[in-house]
């Protein structure tokens, strides 16, 4: 376990580096995203790492590992949206952008330490393509309590599934890091 905490520390903190950066670039435009707007965003990130992975031509340049990446900060802001709504050219200075997403962060990272250590690590075992695809089963979920208008009988939250996907980002981003250091 010593091991993923070590490998999923490093993954998110690259996420957060180019998080931080495009802040930087881009101040918090993001902010406006109502969240099925974010669901559709990592859609579009999942379905060009599907089509990656089905080995169709790479015309953008683009590689799965910054997808993933995309995946884990678009599931960030959707859960900061979530919490704080969505706002016209709000703007947030840089403490409180690393602020939210660090507290986002840390929720992710307890949800994966639990899950983990009751699913002993199966994700380790797991093609990166079936991660995709887990990917693409919980936007399908939270597309449909969307448009339940939030509401579920048995099912946990938009925001528990939005944590998931990241994790299976995350869990993707370590896969593919091993096999190209193998």
């Amino acid at each position: 376990m010593n091991l993923t905490l070590l490998q999923y520390d490093k993954a998110f903190q690259g996420c957060r580096d180019i998080f931080i950066k495009k802040f930087l670039d881009y101040g918090t435009a993001w902010r406006v995203l109502r969240p099925s707007s974010l669901t559709d965003q990592i859609f579009i990130k999942a379905r060009r790492i599907r089509t990656l992975e089905e080995g169709s031509e790479n015309k953008v340049g683009e590689n799965e590992s910054g997808e993933f990446q995309g995946i884990v900060n678009y599931a960030v802001m959707a859960l900061v949206q979530l919490e704080l709504g969505p706002a016209e050219e709000r703007q947030m200075d840089l403490p409180r952008v690393e602020s939210l997403y660090d507290a986002k962060a840390i929720a992710i990272r307890i949800l994966m330490e639990k899950k983990n250590h009751d699913y002993g690590e199966a994700w380790r075992d797991m093609r990166v393509s079936s991660l995709t695809d887990l990917i693409l089963m919980k936007l399908m979920r939270i597309k449909q309590i969307e448009d339940n208008l939030g509401r579920t009988l048995v099912s946990e939250g938009i925001d528990a599934n939005y944590m998931d996907i990241a994790n299976y980002a995350l869990f993707a981003l370590i896969k593919l890091h091993e096999k190209e250091n193998v």
